[in-house]
C-alpha cells in the first residue's frame, strides 16, 4: 500500500508545472485505515482535486489532509518590485541561476515566506522566489510610458553631466511627472530625468497590426548585441524567450515567459512567415522539446538571443544547418 501510495503522489508531482503550479505532498503516515498527507498546495481547487483522486485509488482509505497548507488566499495584499530589477529563482537563493528577472513595479502576490525570500506569484500565474527586501507593499505608481532602451541612467537634473542616480532597464513602465525640452522627469525605483526619446506613451503603443509588425521590426535594432544571459528579461543580458516577450510588451502584447509556454500559447503559422512571427526551435529527438525562439523579421530572417553567439543577433534558419536542424513550428501573436 505505502508504495501504491508513493507511486501515485510521484505520478501527480510529474503532472504539474512547477513555473505556475505548486504540488508538493509527502506522504505522512498510515495509520488505522487513515491516511495522513502533508506539504503545500497553491489552491484549494487542487486539494479537491487530490481528494478525489485519492478517494477513486484508494476507495478503502480515509484521507487527512490537515497538514497540507494551501498558499493561496484570497486575502493576501498585492506587493511590487521596489528596485530597478531584481531576480526569480526557483528556490530562496542566489546560489542558483535565474529564472527570471523583474523590473520596477512588477505586480507580485506573495504566498509564502523563508527567512528574507518571498514565494510569489506574478499576475499571469509565473511563480519564483524573490528577496523580500526588493519588494514594497501596494503598487507602484501608474506607470504611464515604457523604457525602450537596452538600459539607461536617471539623472539628477535634465543634463547630460547631471548626477547619475540610478539605472532603468528595458521594459520598466514608469510614470513620467514632467516634460523639459528633450528630457522627461519619470518616477521609477528614483525620480529623476532622461531622454524623452527612450520612452513610448503607453497611450500611444500601435493599433493595427500593420503598425505593429513596422514598429516591432524598429525596435529589434536596439537590442542588437545584448548579451545572453539565461534567465535575464532586460538590456543587462537576455534570453531567447526574454526577447521575444520584450519586444512584444514594446507594442503592447503581453506573452508568456518561457518558450515552450509561448509555443504552446501561439496561433500555429505556416510559411511565408511574416514579421513578428515566432520561430520555435528543439532538441534532437522524438519528443522535440521547444527549448529557443527567435522572431522572423520576414520569412526566415529572425532576430534571436542566442546562446551559441551569446547574444542578440540576426540569422537566416535556411542559411544555418544547426537551426535547420532543430526547427519545430512557428507560431504567431500578431495574426
Amino acid at each position: 500500500m505505502r508504495d501504491a501510495v508513493q507511486k501515485l503522489l510521484d505520478e501527480l508531482t510529474s503532472f504539474h508545472d512547477k513555473r505556475v503550479a505548486v504540488f508538493d505532498v509527502q506522504f505522512k503516515e498510515l495509520n488505522n485505515g487513515t491516511l495522513c498527507l502533508s506539504g503545500k498546495l497553491l489552491g484549494p481547487d487542487q486539494l479537491a482535486a487530490l481528494e478525489g483522486t485519492f478517494a477513486n485509488h484508494f476507495p478503502s482509505l480515509s484521507l487527512d489532509t490537515h497538514s497540507v497548507r494551501i498558499l493561496s488566499r484570497e486575502s493576501r495584499e498585492c506587493f511590487h518590485v521596489a528596485t530597478n530589477l531584481t531576480g526569480l529563482f526557483d528556490k530562496p537563493t542566489l546560489h542558483l541561476p535565474l529564472s527570471s528577472e523583474l523590473c520596477y513595479g512588477t505586480e507580485v502576490e506573495i504566498l509564502d515566506e523563508e527567512e528574507k525570500w518571498a514565494f510569489t506569484r506574478q499576475n499571469d500565474g509565473y511563480l519564483g522566489w524573490v528577496f523580500k527586501p526588493h519588494l514594497a507593499e501596494g503598487f507602484a505608481s501608474q506607470a504611464t510610458h515604457l523604457m525602450l532602451a537596452p538600459s539607461y541612467e536617471l539623472r539628477a537634473q535634465p543634463d547630460t553631466k547631471s548626477e547619475i542616480i540610478t539605472r532603468l532597464v528595458s521594459g520598466t513602465g514608469v510614470e513620467v511627472e514632467d516634460i523639459r525640452g528633450e528630457w522627461a522627469k519619470v518616477i521609477a525605483n528614483k525620480t529623476g530625468w532622461m531622454p524623452s526619446s527612450l520612452l513610448r506613451a503607453i497611450g500611444e503603443l500601435p493599433k493595427s497590426i500593420e503598425d505593429k509588425r513596422k514598429t516591432l521590426t524598429e525596435d529589434s535594432a536596439r537590442m542588437i548585441g545584448v548579451p545572453y544571459v539565461w534567465g535575464g528579461t532586460t538590456g543587462n543580458g537576455i534570453d531567447c524567450s526574454g526577447l521575444a516577450r520584450l519586444l512584444h510588451q514594446w507594442i503592447g502584447l503581453d506573452l508568456p515567459r518561457d518558450a515552450d509556454m509561448q509555443h504552446r500559447a501561439a496561433k500555429p503559422v505556416e510559411p511565408p512567415f511574416e514579421v513578428g512571427d515566432l520561430l520555435f526551435f528543439g532538441e534532437l529527438g522524438e519528443k522535440r522539446q521547444v527549448t529557443h525562439a527567435g522572431i522572423s523579421l520576414g520569412g526566415w530572417v529572425m532576430i534571436h538571443s542566442s546562446q551559441g553567439r551569446n547574444g542578440v543577433y540576426v540569422d537566416d534558419v535556411q542559411e544555418s544547418e544547426s537551426l535547420k536542424q532543430i526547427f519545430v513550428s512557428a507560431g504567431s501573436f500578431l495574426r
